[in-house]
């Protein structure tokens, strides 16, 4: 594949106020060249520097160009920080210790990745910056969107010397709520732009998936994937099974869905591995999530603008959400996400970096 010269995104381009707040573009680099940029808007993974088995670079996360284009509706999500409740919630409501709590529609009936006005789209404090680290901290007060409590998250973002990109977070709550928080970055292990993610190998750590409604809201079961084209317990090119027939790829319009990733709940535990043979690029995934959304950028028709004029299509990035199952505040089945005063919430995902040529780093089981 042709070599891609680095073009990191412009300051100027990020330097804007938003709703009297100052918003900016932060930079973090390791010794060995890996860049990402962030944006304190929406705690935004902007751009991701990393190499491929030759060495050489490219950005493999999806994104805005500017902030203009970070604030239109189509490129709404990417890269941002998702939450309080990430995904959908059924006829964006819930009930709390007796109470009835309506939140915003913003999906027909149905709640989604925190409502109009979620974390996603709110400036965020720059606490810290150094070479390597990022801090921000938001506070999301009583009511927002109908949720319950002031929630006081903080977040930290760390690029590491063996590229990893680190992402953690931490909140905590005057009166008792729900979270569920999720980063919901695009990634193209080719790089950002350069044709569908079809042939990138996918092997997840889940023996078990979450079929939806044609809402794409949890059934409320969990299904085992063997025999189904949710079974990446072996590693398999994503587009190999896209288009067979079943109603969970019709109603997803391919992948969007949930995996039960195996073992103990709140452990930090390897969920994923992503592997791209062209580059020879490797992504593995590692969370203390119960959950991990797969979704493959099905809604996108090529209108979507970007950095350096690339139009987003169809499957032109993967998203693998690290987070609770959807729709738990109406499935007490699930794995609850009430957090109570004098609690910490906890989140954490790391995407670690890796190449063909770091010995026992790719399954070989495929």
């Amino acid at each position: 594949m042709e070599k891609t010269a680095i073009q990191f995104l412009k300051p100027e381009d990020f330097d804007a106020t938003v709703n009297g707040k100052k918003v900016g573009l932060y930079k973090l680099e390791n010794s060995s060249g890996a860049v990402a940029e962030i944006s304190n808007l929406g705690a935004r993974l902007l751009s991701l520097w990393i190499p491929d088995a030759e060495g050489n670079f490219d950005d493999v996360v999806l994104g805005p160009a500017t902030i203009e284009e970070a604030m239109s509706n189509d490129l709404q999500y990417f890269g941002t920080i998702i939450g309080r409740c990430a995904n959908r919630i059924r006829n964006a409501s819930f009930i709390l210790d007796g109470k009835s709590y309506k939140l915003t529609q913003n999906e027909g009936n149905n709640h989604l990745h925190g409502g109009q006005k979620g974390f996603d789209s709110v400036v965020w404090e720059v606490t810290h910056h150094s070479e390597g680290q990022l801090r921000l901290a938001y506070i999301s007060p009583d009511g927002q969107e109908g949720y319950p409590g002031t929630l006081e998250v903080r977040l930290v973002f760390e690029l590491t010397e063996d590229n990893t990109l680190k992402i953690e977070s931490f909140a905590t709550t005057d009166a008792t709520t729900m979270v569920n928080l999720t980063h919901h970055a695009y990634f193209n292990l080719k790089g950002a732009g350069n044709g569908t993610i079809y042939d990138h190998e996918l092997q997840f750590n889940a023996s078990h998936y979450i079929p939806t409604d044609k809402d794409s809201i949890p059934l409320g079961t969990l299904e085992n994937v063997k025999g189904t084209p949710f079974d990446f317990t072996q590693t398999a090119k994503i587009g190999k099974r896209m288009g067979e027939a079943g109603e969970q790829q019709v109603f997803g319009h391919g992948y969007d869905h949930s995996f039960v990733i195996d073992g103990a709940l709140g452990v930090l535990k390897h969920a994923a591995t992503v592997y791209e043979p062209s580059t020879g690029r490797i992504m593995q995934v590692h969370t203390d999530q119960p959950g991990l959304q797969l979704y493959t950028a099905n809604h996108l028709e090529g209108s979507q603008g970007g950095k350096n004029g690339h139009r987003y299509k169809k499957s032109s990035g993967f998203c693998l959400e690290a987070q609770h199952f959807p729709n738990s505040v109406n499935q007490p089945n699930f794995p609850s996400i009430r957090l109570d005063p004098g609690q910490e919430y906890s989140w954490v995902c790391w995407y670690q970096f890796l190449t063909e040529h770091d010995v026992g780093a790719y399954p070989v089981n495929s």
